[in-house]
């Protein structure tokens, strides 16, 4: 499970490098054009250029659920094949097609009266869904690619019959969907519900779950709770409103305040940890990926990229991420410090709310990001090294002495050959994919390997971590060697 889980992680890199830049372009463009943010006419140059940058930024990271539709549909699939992604999108547009508001209440009119049901098909074009489309995609890919049809239908074999199939299953997951989907969402407004009359500890709860329900896109249900006037609390809502905490029955702020602290100053601190923790022949790729998470985090509160960054790479280390969050949220309410957000916890936000009636103790920000900074670096760094978690940075794929690396065969045909023939033959290979030093294969019947034949092909070393893996330490060569054995599987 774990492995499928880093797999996962490691297929989610791609769309992720897609987002800092895009949080960037909008904490920019927020700042020249604030009435893109609060409200209001634009004037002048500048307003129009800010305006220009929060769109071109907010075209991707509104549509991060298909990102991660396409990364993980052709990240999941054995060779990487944009047979994949393809199959992947038609599985995210069948299922939120027929998961939409005005599809399932035409199939089931009664949830168009259930305003909490119909709150949860509105949010159904979520991440969670993308990933479970690309899940999908990939996994009918894998398993259909080379499909024989019979003669009448050949135009169809293949990896043409993928999306085809990849339709049906999302339709069946559909289906079962319908009737979960509004339960689990109903179940997180009842359990937001139960935690408002909790105080600051509540606030803490829902920060923790806020954060933790990332992944599923479920955390929607909770924001509505707190954040709008699903039950009649919107702290959002009544913050911008330029009421206080007079005009309301809680502590106006309270459940958006805590965030701050978290996403301009503890993100930082854990991307910190992770640089700091990454391999030294690494550093540069860590560095890319997480110090420009953490710049939109403080930004604009765009916190995605940074959290997807390492949440399926190590899920430990997430869970304890969204535990840092409710703490800071406890403490930062009981400090007295109220700030809020349109659009999220960032410094951007922070200058724009400061002067709304319901602001309190803005200056603690400084105090509490220095603290925030320094536990979530310390908690990181010490959790990364103690339990070798595998954060950006620090993955097993190519170890340097595997970069070194010589095959000593440069017959590339021939050495797939001999491999292959060690392997017990193509009628043993389940499936084949190489990173950037090893092929990494699955095997039917681990009997039949023969790892003496393999070396014979002059390649470094072989590694056989299951009874159905096999990986073979090539070098730097090793695409041209996969590319020969697929073209004799």
């Amino acid at each position: 499970m774990m492995k499928y889980l880093q797999k996962l992680g490691k297929s989610l890199m791609l769309p992720v490098a897609c987002l800092p830049i895009c949080g960037i372009l909008m904490g920019i463009g927020y700042a020249l054009c604030p009435s893109t943010m609060q409200g209001g006419e634009m004037h002048g140059f500048l307003n129009l250029l800010g305006f220009f940058l929060v769109k071109a930024g907010g075209a991707l990271i509104d549509n991060m659920a298909i990102l991660f539709v396409i990364g993980v549909g052709v990240g999941m699939a054995d060779d990487h094949d944009g047979t994949a992604g393809l199959a992947a999108l038609a599985s995210w547009l069948m299922m939120t097609n027929l998961l939409a508001v005005g599809t399932v209440t035409a199939i089931i009119p009664s949830i168009a009266d259930d305003v909490n049901k119909s709150l949860a098909f509105g949010k159904i074009a979520n991440p969670f869904i993308g990933i479970l489309a690309g899940i999908i995609g990939a996994s009918c890919y894998n398993k259909f690619k080379s499909t024989k049809l019979p003669d009448w239908l050949s135009f169809f074999s293949g990896k043409r019959c993928v999306a085809i199939i990849s339709g049906v299953v999302s339709i069946l997951a559909s289906a079962i969907l319908l009737f979960v989907w509004p339960i689990v969402f109903g179940a997180l407004i009842a359990v937001g519900q139960g935690i408002v009359g909790m105080g600051a500890v509540g606030a803490g709860i829902y920060a923790f779950l806020n954060r933790l329900l990332i992944p599923t896109g479920l955390h929607h249900a909770l924001n509505n709770v707190f954040w709008f006037d699903t039950i009649g609390l919107g702290d959002l809502s009544h913050f911008w409103a330029g009421e206080t905490s007079a005009d309301v029955s809680w502590s106006l702020g309270m459940y958006m305040s805590g965030f701050f602290p978290c996403m301009m100053f503890g993100i930082p601190g854990a991307a910190l940890a992770m640089v700091h923790t990454a391999k030294s022949n690494k550093k540069k790729v860590a560095i890319g990926l997480v110090a420009s998470a953490a710049i939109c985090s403080f930004v604009c509160g765009v916190t995605e990229p940074f959290e997807f960054g390492f949440m399926f790479l190590a899920p430990a280390l997430y869970l304890i991420y969204a535990l840092l969050y409710g703490i800071f949220t406890v403490i930062t309410v009981l400090l007295g410090f109220r700030a809020g957000f349109s659009f999220s916890a960032g410094a951007t936000d922070l200058l724009f709310s400061a002067s709304l009636p319901a602001a309190q103790n803005t200056w603690l920000i400084i105090p509490l990001g220095i603290a925030a900074f320094a536990v979530f670096y310390l908690v990181f760094r010490f959790a990364i090294v103690k339990f070798d978690l595998k954060t950006p940075g620090r993955e097993d794929d190519d170890v340097e002495a595997e970069k070194k690396a010589v095959l000593a065969n440069s017959d590339f045909t021939e050495v797939a050959s001999i491999i292959l023939e060690g392997l017990g033959g193509k009628g043993n290979v389940k499936s084949l994919d190489n990173c950037i030093t090893r092929l990494r294969l699955e095997i039917n019947d681990y009997t039949l390997v023969d790892e003496k034949k393999i070396k014979s092909a002059g390649v470094a070393g072989v590694m056989r971590p299951s009874k159905t893996a096999v990986q073979v330490i090539v070098g730097t060569k090793v695409q041209f060697v996969a590319d020969e054995m697929k073209k004799m599987l």
